[in-house]
């Protein structure tokens, strides 16, 4: 259901009745392979069950065929907007509705190789089998086709002339990104629509990107029809883009595929990385290197260092609140210093020029150490806590909750987003995030690459 209204300019917006409905892809009907090696690269088919899970998806994938207005839905890596490619009014809605620079491209989502070929042949057939000299998939790809997909792989390929996609989707450039998700629930989507599937991540462009079904009404209700739930995302930062078209070949983005996993493949032992983490200027060669992303409202500052008090009193200012985003040693830090504090004849401490002491109110709440329940976080080990400092240098006290996400990089990883969402909720002011070593590997790259493009300082 929609509402056309005016605006005070005097254009129409249209105002949608924003619904989310549950799938678990456990439910959905039997998928049947070709071949015996039973993989979702090679041809293969759904047969919806009766179950209102199918209802829903074949409802999804209806939309996405049959009219303009996009459909969020899961993947592994996080939630996606998508629209029918081929279509340029409808791949025109998804950058309306997440307020997307017109130059930004996307990502296509296809759900087996012979619909990827189908779509490197200007939409032409193919039967039987192809041989590597007339596969229009680069050869410099097939190893990593074979070793991460279907998964957070996303490789850039030339655009075929005539092209089936509808320009938007490549603002301007020769080239299309394109993945095939691992999500089984994403790929019934795009084998139930039939159509290549333009996603970028399905919130309001800059901000987090959505791990959640939550997260995506937060962001888009009024926006869309249908969001798809799935709930939590597995490994929670986008897909690693790559380039395998330039010498040598380039990361463009970091994401689920780490560098050295890549670097073990043939033909990519000597990958380079082609990114920046700060914003870059000119025309974009993949989605997510141009503009700031990942941020929440509040004022996001990235510390390389020991959390102490000095620290908190440095960032605090006039706010009066302050988000923490814990990894790996914050939480014997500060916190610490507090609990010892506390537990001393008097309960005042002081570090430097900042009193502080804890308010009666709150020392409860921080002595339970509460496991935040709700679903953002559903998927990692996190504490959400609270407490208040007051010192003479503040009128009221200073209010710091913090979120710890642990220290394993996947688990900081799947809950980083939604740890920026949580604390937003909150309505704090400030966000300090302690950030991770970006020589560790896997996807500390990309957890590093979201924090330096979120942050508005560097404290190291």
């Amino acid at each position: 259901m929609t509402d056309t209204i005016e605006r005070t300019n005097g254009e129409s917006q249209t105002m949608h009745c924003t619904r989310t409905l549950p799938v678990n892809s456990s439910l959905i009907g039997k998928v049947t392979f070709k071949h015996s090696e039973k993989t979702f690269l090679d041809e293969w088919s759904l047969e919806p069950s009766g179950s209102t899970d199918a209802t829903n998806l074949q409802e999804a994938a209806s939309q996405i065929r049959n009219t303009d207005t996009p459909v969020a839905f899961p993947t592994e890596t996080v939630y996606g907007l998508g629209a029918d490619a081929t279509r340029s009014s409808a791949v025109s809605s998804i950058y309306r509705a997440k307020q997307r620079p017109a130059d930004n491209p996307l990502i296509v989502h296809v759900s087996s190789i012979p619909q990827l070929r189908k779509l490197l042949r200007g939409g032409t057939e193919t039967s039987g089998s192809i041989d590597e000299l007339h596969d229009p998939i680069p050869p410099i790809y097939r190893v990593l086709i074979d070793q991460f997909w279907p998964g957070p792989l996303t490789i850039l390929l030339p655009l075929p002339n005539p092209s089936p996609l509808a320009p938007q989707v490549t603002a301007g450039l020769p080239t299309v990104a394109v993945r095939m998700p691992s999500s089984l629930l994403a790929l019934a989507l795009i084998y139930l629509a039939d159509v290549p599937i333009a996603a970028p991540s399905a919130n309001t462009s800059t901000k987090p990107s959505p791990t959640m079904a939550s997260h995506v009404l937060n962001d888009l209700s009024g926006r869309i029809d249908i969001i798809l739930d799935g709930g939590p995302c597995d490994v929670g930062v986008e897909s690693t883009v790559v380039d395998g078209l330039s010498s040598p070949p380039a990361i463009l983005r970091p994401g689920g595929v780490s560098a050295e996993s890549l670097r073990q493949c043939p033909g990519w032992e000597e990958v380079v990385l082609g990114y920046k983490d700060g914003t870059e200027n000119g025309a974009p060669r993949a989605p997510g290197m141009k503009y700031k992303h990942y941020s929440p409202r509040a004022r996001v500052i990235l510390v390389r260092r020991a959390l102490d008090v000095q620290l908190l009193a440095k960032h605090s200012g006039s706010a009066a609140s302050i988000g923490c985003v814990a990894t790996k040693t914050w939480n014997a830090a500060i916190f610490k210093q507090i609990c010892e504090s506390k537990r001393e004849s008097t309960s005042t401490s002081t570090h430097g020029n900042f009193d502080y002491s804890l308010t009666g109110a709150e020392r409860g709440a921080h002595d339970s150490m509460g496991t935040l329940q709700g679903p953002s976080l559903a998927r990692t080990v996190a504490k959400l806590t609270e407490v208040s400092i007051k010192g003479r240098l503040r009128s009221e006290p200073l209010r710091i909750w913090t979120v710890t996400l642990g220290a394993n990089v996947a688990c900081i990883a799947r809950g980083l987003f939604s740890a920026l969402r949580e604390l937003d909720e909150i309505g704090v002011d400030v966000i300090l995030v302690e950030g991770v070593d970006d020589g560790e590997g896997g996807a500390a790259a990309a957890v590093m690459n979201r924090l330096r493009k979120a942050a508005d300082q560097l404290e190291s």
